[in-house]
C-alpha cells in the first residue's frame, strides 16, 4: 500500500510573544497611550475600561476583547466605579487571516473564556516575571517550566485566534444561544445561583438561606454546585466577596474597616485574614502593589 502524506496548512501561525499581563487596575489608572510594531488583544475580566484608539473613544466592558493592530496608537483609563482587570497579550503575527481584528470588538464567549483560562494557565507556568507584577515590559522564559508550556501558549492563543476568526465570520448566519437550551436543569440551576450570590455579596448568607430560598436539600445543592463550578457553595461566595472587596480598594473610596463591614464581615480582623488567605497579601500589601502599577507603568 502507497501512503501519501498530506501538508497541513496553518492560517494562524504566532511567531512570538513580547507580553503576557494579568492585571489588576485601580481607579485613578490612566495611560497617555502608545503604538508598537506587533499586535495586541486585550480582554476585560472584570469591570470597565475606557480606550482610546486612533480617533475614536469609548467603553470596553467586562466580557469584551479589543485587538490593536501593528502601529496602531491605542491607550485608556480604567473606570473609577469599576475598575477592570485585565488580561493583554502582546505577539508576533504575519498571518493575513489577522486583518479580520482591525477596528472592532466583540463579546468573548464560554467555550473562549475556557480557552482564556488555558491560556494564562500556561503563561504563569512557563514565563516570569509573574503575569500580575506591575508592567513588567520584558518577558523571561521560567527555567523550571512544565514541558511543552511554551508550545502550549502558543498552541493555546492560536486556537483562541482561530476560534474568534470562526465565529466572527458566521456572525451573521448561525443563531445566538440561548440560556437552557441544552436542556440542562443543573446547569441552569448553577447559573441562578451563582447569580444570586453575585446580587448577595454583601449579605451574611448561610447554606440554610440559600437552600430556602431555592427549595432544595442541602446535599442535592452542594452536589450540583459542586459539580458544575468545581467548588462548594460557600467557598464561591467567599471568593466573590474577596474579588469585590479588591475592586473596592482599588476604587480607593472606603477604609479597610468599612469594606469589611460592607462585605458583611463581623471585624477587619476576620477581613483580613480570610484576604490574605486568599490572596498571600493583606490588603495594605495589595493596595501598595496596584499603586506600584500605576507608578511604574510608562506614561
Amino acid at each position: 500500500m502507497i501512503y501519501k502524506r498530506v501538508p497541513l496548512h496553518q492560517e494562524i501561525v504566532v511567531d512570538s510573544i513580547i507580553t503576557f499581563h494579568y492585571y489588576e487596575l485601580s481607579g485613578s489608572y490612566s495611560t497617555k497611550g502608545e503604538r508598537h510594531d506587533f499586535w495586541e488583544f486585550v480582554y476585560v475580566d472584570k469591570g470597565e475600561i475606557h480606550v482610546k484608539r486612533e480617533n475614536e473613544e469609548f467603553t470596553l466592558k467586562q466580557g469584551e476583547v479589543i485587538f490593536y493592530k501593528p502601529n496602531q496608537f491605542h491607550g485608556g483609563r480604567a473606570d473609577v466605579k469599576s475598575p477592570p482587570n485585565l488580561i493583554i497579550i502582546t505577539f508576533d503575527c504575519a498571518s493575513t487571516a489577522m486583518n479580520i481584528f482591525e477596528n472592532i470588538r466583540f463579546r468573548v464567549d464560554t467555550q473562549e473564556k475556557k480557552m482564556l483560562t488555558w491560556l494564562v494557565n500556561e503563561g504563569y507556568n512557563a514565563l516570569s516575571p509573574r503575569l500580575d507584577k506591575p508592567f513588567k515590559r520584558v518577558m523571561h522564559k521560567k527555567k523550571n517550566a512544565p514541558f511543552g508550556s511554551e508550545q502550549l501558549i502558543k498552541v493555546y492563543l492560536e486556537a483562541l485566534l482561530i476560534h474568534f476568526i470562526r465565529r466572527l465570520k458566521t456572525a451573521d448566519t448561525e443563531p445566538p444561544l440561548r440560556a437552557g437550551d441544552n436542556g440542562n436543569m443543573d446547569e441552569d440551576l448553577t447559573a441562578q445561583l451563582v447569580d444570586y450570590l453575585k446580587h448577595h455579596v454583601e449579605s451574611k448568607l448561610t447554606l440554610t438561606d440559600i437552600c430556602k430560598k431555592f427549595a432544595i436539600g442541602r446535599s442535592q445543592l452542594l452536589r450540583i454546585f459542586k459539580a458544575n463550578t468545581g467548588c462548594g457553595v460557600i467557598e464561591y461566595l467567599n471568593d466573590l466577596k474577596v474579588e469585590r472587596a479588591k475592586t473596592m480598594i482599588r476604587e480607593e473610596k472606603y477604609n479597610y474597616t468599612e469594606i469589611a463591614k460592607l462585605l458583611g464581615y463581623n471585624s477587619i480582623h476576620y477581613f483580613s485574614r480570610h484576604f490574605k488567605r486568599s490572596t498571600k497579601m493583606t490588603p495594605t500589601q495589595y493596595s501598595r502593589s496596584v499603586r506600584a502599577q500605576i507608578t511604574h507603568h510608562p506614561r
